[in-house]
């Protein structure tokens, strides 16, 4: 029941931070990604039951990990994802987006690897995912795996998601690019710390 409850909140949440930077979307890159991450995201969402959980859980936590090492690499040889990566890489996380609760730490250091950050990262990232999300939950609407209890589960979750996005624009206000980087970089640790530790218990 995670997953669709979380698909619900995620669409509020992602909705939420686009309006709340709305003036400073990347909409190419986000066209870019969904393009691709939609699509793959709904095939996702219709093999999940499929998979067995701890070994997802587990693979993600390891790449979360990863994914620090690779960002700062590319960082410190001045490296960015082009429109053309962005559409690549939608086909795989769109396609793990479907299988699991979130992706966002993935999806995270690709939009920073992008030069996106701050409000414009934060609301390009929002809106590719929104179009994948809204894609998981037309899948689950067809399955029957989105009954009114899940449906209002996901409404009470995704409405203190969005005021968490209003709240939290302040803070990001008053950041510096690099710090904000590396608040990034500890979110991906402790998530793929997480991850591993749920998969192994």
């Amino acid at each position: 029941q995670a997953v669709p409850i979380m698909a619900i909140a995620a669409i509020m949440a992602n909705l939420s931070r686009i309006l709340a930077w709305r003036r400073e979307v990347d909409w190419r890159a986000c066209a870019a990604y969904a393009a691709t991450g939609a699509p793959c995201a709904a095939l996702g969402a219709a093999t999940l039951l499929a998979l067995p959980a701890r070994v997802i859980e587990a693979a993600l936590g390891v790449f979360f990990i990863a994914m620090i090492g690779v960002r700062r690499w590319m960082a410190a040889r001045d490296l960015r994802l082009r429109l053309a990566h962005l559409a690549l890489l939608g086909v795989p996380i769109g396609y793990l987006t479907g299988i699991v609760v979130s992706t966002g730490p993935i999806t995270a250091p690709i939009f920073l690897a992008a030069g996106l950050a701050k409000g414009a990262f934060l609301s390009t990232e929002a809106a590719a995912s929104l179009a994948v999300y809204l894609a998981k939950a037309a899948v689950f609407r067809g399955f029957g795996a989105l009954p009114l209890e899940i449906v209002l589960k996901g409404l009470i979750v995704g409405a203190t998601l969005m005021a968490g996005a209003f709240i939290a624009k302040r803070f990001v206000l008053k950041m510096d690019p690099d710090r904000f980087r590396l608040l990034m970089d500890g979110l991906m640790l402790l998530s793929g710390a997480t991850l591993l530790i749920a998969a192994f218990i």
